[in-house]
């Protein structure tokens, strides 16, 4: 028996994450998948070339909602999904991650009766006052299938009482493994990006997130600690972001690092392969940091990755100045195992075709 699987995306992140999803889904006679893309994330690069180079299935449906506050979007993508959900008839609707399309897309399905799978259930930042944490949140509390990337998703799951509620907590891994590894094989292929810009030794590091970027205060204390380590410790490597380049000049500050434009996900994956630490305040890259065995420094006050920082290979360091630059001496000096299995070890599509498959 086939199963009609309906997947709502809506950032950039989400593609990457889908595609790895999505081939394994092609490899199976019994899935047919339709993609919808909400628009969330409007970036004129995502192109056709974008999704051939990605060997990412092209969306049937593009909503193009996106530069509207979140009440105004999540409703707009909710009426949006509700009318492909009725034409499509799906058997389930499956999303990912934590975004206002993963909410809307849950929501649209649990309304119209259709299951909802959610993958990378169960993790928590427990900081109510960012978006995402509401969005993952609610998202977990509707879906049918929480398909959760660590042992610390499923504990957290199991401390709000799941146990107790109608669903299936299934501990999948984590499909950016999987992803990574597809494209780190692809990837020094489409990159030249090391050569280009003459890297030997570096530090790479990226700072785009509201929390840090929004407070003059605490911009000017990362920008203080980057400066420094670039001057004294180690070379820093900066893809620029259009919204955090907008703020230093907004409060006035300077980075003295090496600044580049933003890259794409070849070079990333390039980047992080050949840098000797990670410096950041995004989620996916702490991740990523381990993937290619990388150690890493969070400047942000919680992670999600909890698992990270009790194995030594990550550390929370907030905006303080003093922590940031401390930690750049204490990690480049570091020897870590890298081997452990915490997310899968590139096994979660097979984890989640297998399970959609046994329960449809």
């Amino acid at each position: 028996m086939q199963v009609k699987v309906l997947t709502v995306i809506g950032a950039r992140p989400q593609f990457v994450k889908a595609g790895a999803l999505s081939r394994a889904f092609e490899k199976s006679d019994r899935v047919e998948e339709i993609i919808v893309h909400t628009g969330q994330h409007f970036d004129e690069n995502m192109s056709d070339v974008f999704f051939e180079e990605m060997n990412i299935p092209k969306p049937k449906y593009n909503l193009q909602i996106n530069s509207l506050d979140h009440g105004a979007m999540t409703g707009r993508m909710l009426e949006g999904i509700e009318g492909i959900i009725k034409d499509e008839k799906p058997d389930l609707l499956l999303v990912y991650g934590d975004t206002n399309s993963t909410l809307a897309g849950a929501l649209a399905a649990k309304k119209l009766h259709v299951k909802v799978a959610h993958v990378e259930a169960g993790l928590r930042s427990f900081n109510m006052e960012m978006p995402e944490e509401v969005n993952r949140i609610l998202t977990d509390r509707i879906s049918d299938y929480l398909f959760c990337p660590t042992d610390t998703a499923i504990d957290n799951l199991r401390d709000e009482g799941y146990d107790n509620i109608s669903c299936a907590v299934v501990k999948s891994g984590d499909v950016m493994q999987d992803a990574a590894y597809f494209y780190a094989e692809i990837s020094s292929e489409k990159s030249t990006i090391i050569s280009e810009l003459g890297l030997e030794k570096f530090c790479l590091a990226t700072l785009h997130r509201a929390e840090n970027t929004n407070d003059p205060e605490k911009l000017k204390c990362i920008v203080n600690a980057l400066n420094e380590i670039h001057a004294n410790k180690i070379p820093l490597v900066l893809p620029l972001h259009p919204r955090t380049k907008g703020k230093l000049e907004a409060f006035g500050l300077k980075l003295k690092v090496k600044t580049i434009d933003p890259v794409g996900y070849f070079d990333m994956i390039e980047l992080i392969k050949h840098c000797d630490l990670v410096m950041t305040d995004s989620g996916g890259l702490q991740k990523e940091a381990f993937f290619f065995k990388k150690h890493c420094i969070t400047m942000r006050e919680q992670t999600e990755w909890v698992e990270l920082i009790s194995e030594g290979v990550n550390v929370l360091v907030g905006s303080d100045q003093t922590k940031i630059v401390d930690a750049v001496a204490l990690m480049l000096n570091k020897n870590s195992d890298f081997e452990k299995d915490l997310y899968g070890n590139g096994k979660a599509c097979e984890n989640i075709i297998n399970h959609i498959l046994q329960n449809n």
